[in-house]
């Protein structure tokens, strides 16, 4: 059957009241000093910026957020039986809570459900970290080795994790269909991925409201809102008359 990679950026998530960061109504164009609040030098040098963005976190939508109709409806493409393997940039976990197998979703992006040590690597969940902050603690250190607690995602300025990222290039290589959501296919390497998915032959689909760099590869392209035109392609897809159907083996 047919081996469908999802790559999915923060447009699939928007429907669940999370913002995008580049898009017209992005975080990034609202505040845009709000990217030093998820930059890795600036969070690490500067209490401030880390009582900020503790403070962030405590307010933002993630934590609470809700998997919407384009979530459920990779759910169900998993369950009509259709290889299905999720690359995600986004640290919500909702594809994980609509239902997904947390085997088939790999998180390059880690994820903000848990926070981490940046000395001693120590990891625990996020609503404890948030909890102390609620107490008083500004800018709770880690209870380990006291050293500065970070969200268990990658900032900028951070290194992919090798090992997701070479998981993630294995299953572009071996998909026969690569559908982008909802991302601009901007930060590098995770947007490559839609290249070598292209290079070994796969069909590239691309859903996303503004142009991408990788529009003249893909073999289709949707500007339609996500939320209603990735559950009719899957659909599609699940039936057998999808863009890619009955490709693969």
């Amino acid at each position: 059957m047919t081996l469908v990679a999802l790559f999915s950026g923060a447009g699939i998530s928007t429907d669940s009241g999370i913002p995008d960061y580049r898009g017209p109504n992005g975080l990034w164009r609202k505040d845009p000093e709000a990217e030093k609040l998820v930059t890795y030098d600036f969070y690490m040098g500067d209490p401030e910026i880390r009582r900020r963005s503790w403070a962030m976190r405590r307010a933002g939508a993630a934590l609470a957020a809700e998997p919407n109709a384009a979530h459920r409806a990779v759910v169900e493409l998993e369950r009509s039986g259709t290889p299905v393997r999720v690359i995600t940039q986004n640290v919500d976990g909702l594809h994980q809570r609509a239902g997904l197998p947390g085997r088939k979703v790999l998180e390059l992006h880690g994820t903000v459900h848990e926070v981490v040590c940046t000395r001693c690597h120590a990891r625990s969940a996020m609503d404890e970290a948030l909890a102390r902050v609620d107490a008083g603690e500004a800018d709770p250190s880690c209870t380990v080795c006291g050293g500065i607690l970070k969200p268990a995602t990658i900032m900028f300025g951070e290194r992919l994790d090798p090992v997701v990222l070479g998981q993630a290039v294995s299953i572009a290589k071996a998909c026969e269909v690569f559908i982008a959501v909802g991302t601009s296919l901007q930060v590098h390497p995770a947007a490559s991925l839609a290249g070598v998915a292209v290079d070994n032959g796969a069909r590239l689909v691309l859903m996303n409201a503004e142009p991408t760099p990788y529009d003249e590869l893909a073999g289709t392209v949707i500007r339609e809102p996500i939320g209603t035109a990735l559950p009719a392609l899957l659909g599609r897809l699940a039936s057998g008359t999808g863009p890619g159907a009955g490709s693969g083996g």
